[in-house]
């Protein structure tokens, strides 16, 4: 059985404490547990990019051949300003592999399609199309059968991450022709988390889209302010990334916090860092209490979802 990493090991190296070695520090969220992963140990779940939805069972792990082994390469590209199409594509690659294939992107991407599945079986409940059961649940029809919780609609979240393996080079292309934002963390004491979800969201004008934050290095993150108008037109894939743009931005300590913030709201349970910082426990557990979570927006017949950083139940 093979023990698939849902955040790439070579980006979790990445954040190692110099004074753990080949460690680094973590908090779980939950119980607020302090412990000194390797990388290998941590973000795996065996068998976690087999997908039987798929014709290519393990088809993402072919992709990850094309992103993880240049994956250090492309931070330094980022990190001298020396981006190319091949720096585009890995960092883009890598941050759709996240939103697509982490279990916190199977759970988000889940809650969709169980709320269509739902309305579907009310429509159709509603134009009689679907009979009532039978006398041992009292002949109640499927919409009463939900409202009442007897019944039930669940969803293999591997489906929605089959939907999501077969877009991901679509994310690429929209990602890699927006704007880039690299942010230069320059702030020593105060350096940036990663996780197990480590694509934070951030709320724009536009309550539908949302800005993506990835930590690449303790020092090093992108913000992509997405367009998925250019290069997407009629279906169409621009992979020379013609539209992709970028700003080289040195964070105040108040920005470094910000982002640090949603970095750990965003996380599903565990926060990794660095350096053991007196602060940074306490920040954690500050922001602890937040999940990725979904938020439905109904106008008339039509639904609209998104994600939204919600407090925890």
């Amino acid at each position: 059985m093979a023990l698939d990493h849902y955040v790439s090991q070579v980006h979790l190296r990445r954040f190692y404490s110099p004074k753990l070695g080949n460690r680094m520090y973590a908090i779980q969220k939950g119980d607020l547990k302090a412990f000194t992963p390797e990388a290998s140990s941590v973000c795996r779940i065996e068998e976690g990019n087999t997908n039987p939805y798929l014709n290519e069972a393990r088809a993402v792990e072919e992709f990850l051949k094309s992103v993880e082994p240049a994956y250090n390469s492309a931070v330094e590209k980022l990190m001298t300003d020396k981006i190319d199409g091949d720096c585009i594509y890995v960092i883009a690659g890598f941050v759709a592999y996240v939103l697509t294939c982490s279990p916190t992107a199977m759970r988000l991407h889940s809650a969709p399609m169980k709320h269509m599945i739902e309305e579907t079986g009310r429509a159709l409940d509603s134009d009689g199309e679907i009979a009532n059961a039978p006398a041992e649940l009292a002949s109640k029809s499927f919409t009463e059968l939900l409202d009442s919780g007897l019944i039930n609609v669940q969803v293999d979240p591997k489906y929605p991450q089959a939907v999501g393996t077969t877009s991901i080079i679509e994310l690429i292309n929209a990602y890699g022709n927006s704007k880039w934002e690299i942010l230069l963390n320059t702030i020593e004491d105060s350096p940036f988390f990663t996780s197990d979800f480590p694509v934070a969201i951030e709320k724009t004008a536009n309550f539908l889209l949302l800005n993506r934050i990835a930590p690449l290095t303790p020092t090093l993150a992108i913000r992509i302010c997405p367009d998925f108008e250019h290069g997407n037109q009629q279906g169409q894939s621009d992979i020379s990334f013609s539209g992709f743009r970028r700003i080289v931005r040195n964070l105040t300590r108040q920005e470094v916090t910000h982002v640090n913030r949603l970095l750990v709201q965003c996380a599903e349970t565990t926060v990794f860092f660095r350096d053991n910082h007196a602060w940074g426990s306490d920040f954690i557990k500050k922001n602890a209490g937040f999940k990725l979570g979904l938020r439905t927006v109904t106008r008339g017949p039509l639904h609209s979802f998104t994600h939204e950083i919600q407090r925890n139940s």
